[in-house]
């Protein structure tokens, strides 16, 4: 749906800001955990440490995205560079399935192998708190930017509709953090009070199996934006509805929609004019339509009408 004004979705900056929180974050944290890993030789805490480092490149990589995606257009690319953003995505979801997922498991599956055991120590704590209190504060504004577009849906159902993928991505990413550090604590905690040392590893391994799911996600609703998603039906069929309430039109062909980025929508429709319309009827009827569709659905900037049917 794209019926509201431009000003009724989460605005560049939401995004861009809830991406910086999240780098800034994620880095201190990851220092803190790679100092309590090496302290500890929790195998927990050094996926965590990971993760976090892993979330520190991705989210670099989004706002590279984000600033790339803003580049204007340019004669190699007339429509611009909004899909950058989306493929930037897609390499983050990648790379948080290969690295983040793909380390922790394969971390926690040795530390069970060898029942290597974590020592659960106070500096441990200290860093998981701290690393709580970070994430929370990261998530907070991942959360802002992707209530601003949810709108009055659901979750599931805002992600699925979603053109910006930073919007969800940055609070997936920091809610697995979040979940991610109760599932260390328990491995530390749980490893070294029931003397089961395997315990720490198992937690490594659900953080990791976590990172893979998240990281579907992302993969998922990237590819669809890359291969070029349209607006929903309804808006679809709002677009047909305005077109064919002009005077001059006689009936509405093919309608074809493209998100070029979260923001920038292409519309291509073909409409049948009345034959006793003349060439300049028809030529103020084009123009008259054309703004009407930017003034409700502003984020259609790109407008083409196939009038090569007049007349028929």
């Amino acid at each position: 749906m794209i019926e509201q004004r431009q000003n009724e979705h989460p605005t560049a900056g939401e995004s861009t800001t809830a991406v910086i929180a999240a780098i800034v974050g994620n880095l201190a944290i990851a220092v803190c955990k790679f100092a309590a890993a090496a302290f500890s030789g929790s195998a927990a805490m050094l996926s965590e440490a990971i993760h976090s480092l892993v979330d520190t490149g991705n989210d670099a990589l989004m706002l590279y995205g984000i600033r790339r995606s803003r580049k204007p257009a340019d004669n190699d690319h007339p429509f611009g560079y909004g899909h950058e953003l989306y493929f930037w995505t897609l390499v983050v979801g990648i790379l948080i399935f290969a690295l983040g997922g793909g380390m922790s498991i394969l971390t926690g599956i040795l530390h069970v192998i060898n029942r290597t055991p974590a020592e659960a120590s106070r500096w441990n704590y200290a860093v998981l708190a701290i690393a709580a209190v970070f994430e929370a504060i990261s998530w907070y504004f991942g959360l802002r930017a992707f209530r601003s577009e949810q709108a009055g849906r659901g979750i599931v159902e805002t992600i699925k509709v979603s053109k910006d993928p930073t919007t969800f991505s940055v609070l997936l990413e920091d809610s697995a953090a979040l979940v991610g550090l109760a599932l260390a604590f328990a491995g530390i905690y749980l490893s070294s009070h029931l003397a089961m040392p395997w315990l720490d590893g198992a937690s490594s391994i659900a953080i990791g199996a976590l990172l893979c799911a998240i990281a579907l996600v992302m993969v998922y609703e990237s590819k669809g934006l890359i291969v070029g998603e349209g607006v929903g039906r309804a808006t679809a069929q709002g677009l047909r509805s305005l077109i064919a309430s002009d005077a001059a039109v006689q009936s509405v062909g093919k309608l074809a929609t493209m998100y070029l980025g979260p923001q920038d929508v292409m519309l291509a429709v073909e409409i049948h004019f009345h034959a006793d319309n003349s060439l300049e009827g028809t030529r103020h009827a084009i123009g008259r339509i054309t703004r009407q569709i930017r003034e409700k659905y502003p984020r259609i900037r790109h407008v083409f009408l196939d009038a090569s049917s007049i007349g028929n």
